[in-house]
């Protein structure tokens, strides 16, 4: 009970952004369970402005079932009366009355730099109230004497810098995806072209990652106006990739767009120059609020609840002496980062923008925000490359299908393009490069790869050994120098099995590399592989259906089964996602004690209002539990209590068209993995042939924290668990505390491990800072 005597205010400001609830959800719970009284501030600053019935004591039931709508339920509002000192005074006095000395923020940069002068004038602000209107006591005074300030940034935009991703953003990107898809499809059927209008007055953000996941033909954003003439050089794309016979054209466009000159580019102004030069049938969409609203997306609820759990922590840590923070994300890690330090940065870009540094406004959007810009130049228009190179490389997907592969495929086969090598397309995997299915590709038969889900080329399981000889043939006849395969932990084990054959057969001592792709999260060498982040928001969804059929019958308890191997990433990140009441997995050994303490939570839950549950269990998670034995556990248990129900997710969870999240990171893994072979391929070419058989010559390209790192495969050989097909370590098993916390299981907070203090500065900008 670290923060007994502390009481804690939580409030939303600016505009509304999706993941808002999960942030107000995990702050009011986390205080709670410290021992703080947490209060809930209704109507963001006018709210604390006006007090009264506007500033609630929480309980840990008044942020039930909050976790999946969009938008704020505390409410959010400009406020005029916060800008003047007269209105803080009003705040300052509403605080104290309460007893409340930490308040966590929930909005964009206005809204947190003002709660930074609020807290600057804190101590002026109580001598006031005690001198001029004896509103205080000395008492009072001085038990309130200090404000502590967290700042949790919620804004669709992403332009707030020195965080990786703000709340609501990759929500936002989500509703502009499925637009997007949408819209794909009827303008195939036309032959039309769409210019669409996303948010983003100041910050191109949106724009340049929706036409990066899209492969949109233009681009518009405020950080990077086009060169003068653009309206002839865009004309004339559009006008080429027609007549190669695509039947569509989509321009992007952030509200904010403007040209060389400061002058704004409208969607509108676009549309009448297609129309008038091209005579192509254009229709504008402006997206507007839509991209505000809906549920927030499985990445948004879990980043929301990490940071509000992290913002409870850093109010117990704070001295005299700490800055003002904001929590924020730097890899998969929660930092705090001093206040100010962003909003000065963040306000350096518009300054930069305004003074016309274009070059260097992107620059201090940060380092990820550059690569996307770059990646999304190279990638939109085929450019002829130099000179034709002497490698050839062939491409293929292995293991189960996942979404994003597709996206991997696409951007590798056009960077290889790009390069100048020759590119193959192998289908169904190892079994396809043994029989011979192998065809060159060119740049546009993998136009439109972005939002398929599944697998284009095809895939199986089916491992080297099986077919060495073959293999080694195929690779033999087709001069095949480099191999890129794309897949789950198969595609992992068959090229260091491929690595391993290196010694009797010489055509193997080529470049090879492994793009982690697979839902169950369980490659070695990355934190995340392509397919699982759309995997978890597919269960997600599932159970958000499940826990909303619950609330209609009560007395409900739901046993739902996800996919995964033995890895539990999926059940751990959905069950944080949704707000389940358990999940078990293999990594985490559970025996029948924690089973009996489950039931009893449960029998405790169905006596208050909320009379559900939701329990995920991972399908390898124990030999003898499985869902049969959980379902007539609960089931006799419950007896009397609560019924019980069980679900399968099954393949759905294999399904869908890929996330924002899945498209671009395929994209860009696809891009990276392909520079990188084609450096190695320089490397080790001698008197024409390429001989590659040092370690580092096969790996595993994986996102690590914030950094893009290649694993050489024997090395990684030693941290896997073969048997269970599992990395021996795994970052996000650190989740788990998480998710028992939020649903009220009592563990000690001594294994929680808080954020660190970082700074944002020019030079922490440019360090590269992965996706």
């Amino acid at each position: 009970m670290a923060g007994a005597g502390m009481a804690i205010a939580v409030l939303t400001s600016g505009g509304d952004a999706q993941g808002m609830n999960a942030a107000v959800r995990a702050v009011t719970r986390m205080g709670i369970y410290v021992g703080a009284k947490v209060f809930l501030i209704y109507e963001g600053y006018e709210g604390l402005v006006e007090g009264g019935d506007n500033i609630k004591q929480a309980t840990w039931l008044s942020v039930s079932n909050i976790i999946q709508l969009g938008g704020t339920v505390i409410g959010s509002a400009r406020c005029k009366a916060f800008t003047t000192r007269e209105g803080r005074l009003r705040a300052a006095r509403n605080l104290v009355e309460h007893g409340i000395t930490n308040l966590c923020v929930i909005g964009g940069d206005g809204s947190l730099t003002g709660a930074d002068i609020f807290r600057a004038e804190w101590g002026g602000l109580l001598d006031e109230l005690l001198r001029d209107a004896g509103q205080i006591s000395e008492e009072v005074a001085k038990a309130n004497g200090r404000l502590n300030i967290v700042g949790l940034v919620g804004s669709i935009d992403n332009d707030f810098c020195g965080t990786d991703m703000t709340i609501g953003t990759d929500s936002a990107l989500h509703r502009i995806m499925e637009v997007i898809d949408a819209i794909t499809t009827t303008a195939q059927s036309h032959q039309r072209t769409f210019v669409l209008e996303v948010m983003g007055r100041h910050c191109g953000y949106l724009a340049l990652v929706s036409g990066l996941a899209s492969g949109a033909d233009w681009l518009f954003i405020p950080e990077s106006p086009p060169e003068d003439g653009w309206e002839d050089m865009m004309c004339e794309r559009l006008g080429e990739t027609r007549s190669r016979g695509s039947r569509l054209n989509i321009i992007i466009i952030a509200e904010g767009a403007i040209d060389r000159n400061g002058k704004p580019i409208t969607s509108n102004y676009v549309k009448d120059l297609v129309v008038q030069r091209l005579g192509f049938d254009t229709r504008v969409t402006v997206l507007g609020h839509v991209q505000r609203g809906g549920t927030p997306s499985a990445f948004d609820r879990v980043l929301s609840s990490k940071m509000g759990m992290e913002a409870v922590m850093a109010l117990l840590e704070a001295t005299p002496d700490t800055p003002a923070c904001v929590v924020s994300l730097s890899g998969n890690q929660s930092v705090r980062l001093p206040l100010m330090e962003c909003v000065q940065v963040t306000k350096d870009v518009q300054k930069a923008m305004d003074e016309k540094r274009f070059d260097e406004a992107i620059q201090l959007r940060g380092r990820s925000f550059e690569n996307n810009w770059n990646i999304y130049k190279m990638l939109a228009h085929q450019k002829p490359a130099q000179e034709k190179s002497p490698f050839s490389l062939a491409i293929l997907n292995v293991g189960a299908p996942a979404a994003g592969m597709n996206a991997a495929v696409r951007s590798a086969v056009r960077i290889s393009i790009c390069q100048g090598h020759t590119v193959y397309a192998v289908n169904d995997g190892f079994e396809g490069l043994a029989k011979g299915q192998i065809r060159e590709v060119g740049w546009h038969d993998v136009a439109g790869w972005l939002g398929r889900g599944g697998s284009m080329l095809g895939t199986k399981r089916t491992l080297p050994k099986t077919c060495m000889e073959k293999i080694v043939e195929n690779v033999r006849k087709f001069n095949i120098q480099a191999l890129l395969v794309i897949g789950g932990f198969e595609a992992y084990e068959g090229v260091l099995q491929l690595v391993e054959a290196r010694g009797q057969y010489e055509e193997l001592c080529i470049i090879m590399c492994v793009i982690p792709a697979t839902i169950s999260n369980n490659v070695p060498g990355t934190d995340f592989s392509l397919g699982s982040d759309t995997a978890v928001n597919a269960a997600m969804e599932s159970c958000d259906r499940i826990k909303q059929s619950a609330s209609g019958t009560k007395r409900r308890v739901f046993i739902v089964e996800t996919m995964g191997g033995y890895c539990g990433y999926l059940s751990t990140v959905t069950g944080i996602a949704v707000g389940a009441d358990a999940a078990y997995v293999y990594e985490d050994p559970f025996t029948i004690h924690d089973l009996k303490a489950n039931v009893e939570h449960l029998t405790d839950k169905m006596k208050t209002d909320i009379q559900r549950g939701l329990v995920l269990r991972n399908e390898k998670c124990h030999e003898h539990y499985t869902t049969e034995f959980l379902y007539n556990l609960y089931s006799s248990e419950g007896k009397g209590i609560f019924d019980c129900r069980i679900n399968v997710l099954g393949h759905l969870q294999q399904g869908g068209a890929p996330t924002p999240f899945d498209r671009n990171y395929g994209t860009k893994l696809g891009v990276k993995a392909v520079l990188w072979m084609s450096e190695k391929l320089q490397e080790v070419y001698r008197k024409g042939r390429v001989f590659a058989n040092s370690a580092d010559s096969a790996c595993v390209i994986g996102l690590r924290k914030k950094v893009v790192a290649f694993s050489p495969v024997t090395e990684l050989k030693k941290v896997t668990d073969f048997e269970h097909r599992l990395p021996q370590e795994q970052w996000w098993l650190n989740l788990r505390l998480m998710l028992k916390m939020l649903a009220n299981y009592q563990i000690s907070l001594t294994e929680y491990i808080s954020g660190k203090m970082e700074h944002v500065t020019r030079r922490t900008l440019s360090i590269e800072k992965g996706f």
